[in-house]
């Protein structure tokens, strides 16, 4: 009899399972360190960063990610004190009072992916040849077009790639890991602002003249033009303020990025923004960002989040690749 059941139960894997193995090693009592590279898709443009994340037990986190086209870090950290956005190469940061990383998805961080799986009854499993396949619905609260996730395992149960799809099945994010340590060390200070910032050097900014090279949204809302430019000379480069005025009115501000001299910190309200190339600060009413030493501020009392992003992500033109 224990024969025969043997023989029955065997290969009998179904989707709780995979899900118990996979909780076994993400949801331990030390945290995570991991690597990869994190690839985002905007229209034909892909935008390649690599990443390394640390997590600790219960509420710290440390997200460093280098954009592979400029070598641009930036740092995501949650500490004691709260969530900051790190910008080592202006010597500043965004403090933000926030729920990060728990108010929606993060395609890098293990434990909102199995958080992901939990709240999704219906999530989908297969087997595949090299292990196992769960796909399962997101929370983007900022990208409502955002709607499900692939998360591929090897036969180990080990997380090897995450795909995030938009409501038209086409890949907008692709996370591949590298290595994962379920058994991490970290030293008393790892989550430290003093100490990450310490790893970094401030980088020189490009001087950048923003009256000849004036950036212009591709998108703009339907009923809505540019009615004004205005151009001012400040006391740390150039502005240029362009005013959009009609059914979606908004105000596009570019000005010469500002490297501090002393590390400052600065409160602001809002959530940290994954935008194409860089992270940015999002407000109800607000984007901000920094990229290729410009500083943009985006605002409409009118837009979504959604048609802000829309707005924001047609400014860039960057080197293109492509998701596999």
């Amino acid at each position: 009899m224990c024969f025969v059941f043997l023989l029955c139960g065997c290969g009998k894997i179904d989707k709780k399972d995979v899900f118990k193995e996979l909780e076994k090693n993400i949801d331990n009592k030390i945290g995570y360190k991991l690597n990869g590279t994190l690839e985002i898709l905007n229209n034909d443009e892909v935008y390649v960063y690599d990443i390394s994340v640390g997590h600790k037990k219960d509420d710290y986190y440390k997200v460093v990610l280098t954009n592979q086209s400029n070598n641009h870090s930036q740092v995501i950290l949650k500490n004691d004190d709260g969530v900051f956005i790190l910008t080592p190469s202006l010597n500043k940061s965004f403090k933000f009072q926030s729920d990060w990383p728990y108010n929606n998805s993060q395609i890098y961080l293990l434990d909102k992916v199995l958080d992901d799986i939990n709240k999704d009854s219906e999530y989908k499993f297969k087997k595949t040849d090299k292990g196992y396949e769960i796909i399962t619905k997101v929370n983007y609260p900022n990208n409502k077009n955002l709607v499900k996730e692939k998360i591929v395992l090897d036969d180990k149960y080990n997380i090897k790639k995450i795909y995030v799809y938009d409501s038209d099945d086409l890949i907008c994010m692709k996370m591949a890991f590298n290595n994962i340590d379920y058994s991490p060390k970290f030293s008393n200070d790892y989550f430290e602002i003093d100490e990450v910032m310490s790893t970094f050097e401030i980088e020189e900014v490009k001087e950048t003249s923003i009256f000849e090279d004036t950036m212009y949204p591709l998108f703009i809302p339907d009923g809505t033009k540019l009615t004004n430019e205005e151009r001012i000379k400040t006391d740390f480069g150039e502005r240029v303020i362009l005013t959009f005025e009609g059914d979606k009115s908004f105000l596009l501000v570019e000005e010469t990025a500002n490297v501090e001299e002393e590390f400052t910190i600065i409160p602001t309200f809002g959530e940290p923004y994954q935008l194409m190339d860089t992270l940015g600060v999002m407000t109800d009413t607000s984007l901000s960002w920094t990229s290729n030493g410009v500083e943009y501020y985006l605002i409409s009392e009118v837009m979504s989040k959604d048609e802000l992003v829309e707005v924001a992500q047609s400014i860039y033109e960057l080197p293109v690749t492509s998701i596999k």
